[in-house]
């Protein structure tokens, strides 16, 4: 199997531990996440699986569900008003079971394409490793808002590397996306690992650079966290204005949450 495949179903598996836990009345609390609930977030990663395998099918399928998502977002719609009438009453039980087994599918066709395979997206097109991680990253984003709603604590992986290689390669994304200049170089990026391993990106730049915890680096380029809110050493200004920023995922520009507004909820849950 594609490696970047197999931490996108691992993550997803991790994921499914924690949903099927779940009251039918926690499936519609809302997090922390623009008050999306659990359901609006689980619809939300179910159709961009959905979105994902139509990329696979190949352009004409793709430019199809697109089509129909855009006329939807045309009559005012929010993303994820628009996923949940494009779904109907799929929720809870029948949502997650759904949500399983198309993310399964993917990770089997997403295995069996070329290597050098391109694919099309809401963003720029991305080759089938990129694509796939793709995948692991809105599955590990989406989820920590459900992990903190219950208040458990997701034991990270070194499958955040994946997560980190594209946090640090949407760099000049982050700006462009903005129609924004690129305030100077690519920061040098230093991260220990869950494991105690050390990753490393850019020429070494102590003065302009990233250094910490993997995970907390992962949830600042996803804004699951406020760069504020985590043990980041960030060092120069363009690195500072990346990090006040940094966005690692496709559509249009998203600000990241305020310092303090995300967070586990300790009384929800054990840790």
């Amino acid at each position: 199997m594609l490696p970047q495949a197999a931490d996108f179903r691992a993550e997803a598996d991790e994921l499914h531990k924690l949903l099927v836990t779940l009251t039918d009345a926690d499936w519609d609390r809302a997090t922390l996440f623009k008050q999306w609930t659990v359901n609006d977030i689980v619809r939300h990663l179910h159709d961009g699986d959905l979105m994902a395998a139509a990329s696979v099918a190949g352009p004409a399928r793709f430019a199809k569900f697109r089509a129909e998502r855009q006329a939807l977002l045309d009559q005012g719609l929010t993303r994820v008003r628009a996923a949940n009438r494009h779904l109907g009453d799929l929720a809870g039980r029948r949502l997650l079971e759904r949500w399983y087994q198309q993310m399964a599918d993917l990770s089997e066709q997403l295995s069996a394409l070329p290597p050098d395979t391109r694919l099309k997206w809401a963003g720029p097109d991305m080759g089938v490793r990129m694509f796939t991680t793709a995948r692991q990253m809105e599955t590990w984003a989406h989820g920590q808002a459900i992990y903190d709603l219950m208040g458990r604590t997701r034991t990270p992986t070194d499958r955040l590397r994946n997560i980190a290689e594209i946090g640090v390669r949407t760099y000049g994304w982050t700006f462009a996306n903005r129609q924004r200049p690129v305030p100077g170089p690519a920061p040098y990026v230093r991260l220990t690992a869950p494991s105690g391993a050390i990753w490393q990106w850019n020429d070494p730049t102590p003065e302009n650079a990233v250094e910490g915890d993997a995970l907390a680096f992962c949830q600042v380029v996803t804004q699951t966290r406020n760069v504020a809110d985590t043990n980041l050493n960030v060092t120069g200004e363009p690195a500072r204005i990346w990090m006040s920023l940094a966005q690692c995922f496709a559509g249009p520009p998203e600000n990241p949450p305020p310092p303090g507004a995300r967070f586990a909820d300790r009384s929800a849950g054990a840790g």
